[in-house]
């Protein structure tokens, strides 16, 4: 009786835990190029009472064990990297990324961190940065007066100088890919830093060896689908009260066997 106990409350955490994880793709509706995750599960182990296979007394084989689970738990969160929609800011520093890839960002401490976000701002001095304040890299500094700052699909940077009639090539923004993206480490800022699970950077022009392209004057925006979370939420929710019923049923049934008298 105790097992049925235990085991329906690894079911309670495990909706718990899906419910958090619904809860956070909500709240990220508006986030510019979040990425839904979605939870995995696991059986966990068995009791096996008997074997399958096990032989009788008169020599015949069991077609079929006996095996009792103990529960479920998390097997991991996949974040799932499906284009957000384009949305038109006529900012021209807003740039969004069609197809695969990641900005590079210079973190404060050196190392670089990846984003999708392209929301991008200019420093005192005249340097791209994101809104935190960070670089992006490769580093590209306007020129003091530039005038018509534009971003060509496979990333050239130009802009017009007073007097000039012709474009001038400031710099290039570069992507960079993963074979395993599920694999990064969410920092949160619409941060990613890469682990042994994402492989290494696989860095190239947009366009080039896979890599999208960019779309100026766009923000890529989230890919949560809000139906597609309100389903899950009800079924998470249904699913709790069907496992705290199971608790309900197994602590009565002890009731029961508690008030046996001889």
């Amino acid at each position: 009786m105790l097992r049925s106990l235990m085991t329906a409350a690894t079911g309670m955490e495990a909706m718990q835990f899906y419910m958090d994880n619904i809860s956070n793709n909500l709240s990220n509706l508006h986030t510019n190029g979040f990425k839904r995750t979605r939870v995995e599960f696991q059986d966990l182990m068995y009791q096996a009472i008997r074997e399958p296979g096990v032989r009788n007394f008169e020599g015949g084989m069991a077609p079929a064990g006996i095996e009792v689970g103990l529960g479920v738990k998390p097997a991991g969160t996949m974040r799932v990297f499906e284009q957000g929609s384009p949305n038109r800011t006529e900012n021209p520093m807003d740039v969004a990324i069609s197809g695969e890839g990641f900005f590079q960002i210079t973190m404060p401490d050196g190392s670089t961190g990846y984003t999708r976000d392209g929301s991008f701002k200019l420093s005192s001095d005249g340097t791209l940065i994101t809104s935190a304040g960070f670089f992006v890299e490769p580093q590209i500094v306007l020129p003091e007066g530039a005038q018509e700052f534009q971003v060509t699909p496979d990333g050239r940077v130009t802009v017009l100088m007073p007097g000039d009639d012709i474009s001038m090539e400031i710099g290039q923004l570069e992507l960079v890919r993963f074979i395993n993206p599920s694999g990064l480490r969410a920092l949160g800022g619409n941060l990613f830093m890469s682990s042994e699970a994402s492989g290494v950077p696989i860095v190239s022009l947009p366009g080039e060896d896979g890599a999208g392209v960019l779309m100026q004057r766009y923000i890529e925006s989230s890919n949560v689908q809000i139906v597609d979370e309100m389903v899950s939420m009800i079924a998470a929710q249904r699913a709790y009260e069907i496992v705290s019923k199971a608790i309900q049923v197994s602590e009565e049934m002890l009731q029961v066997a508690n008030n046996l008298k001889r």
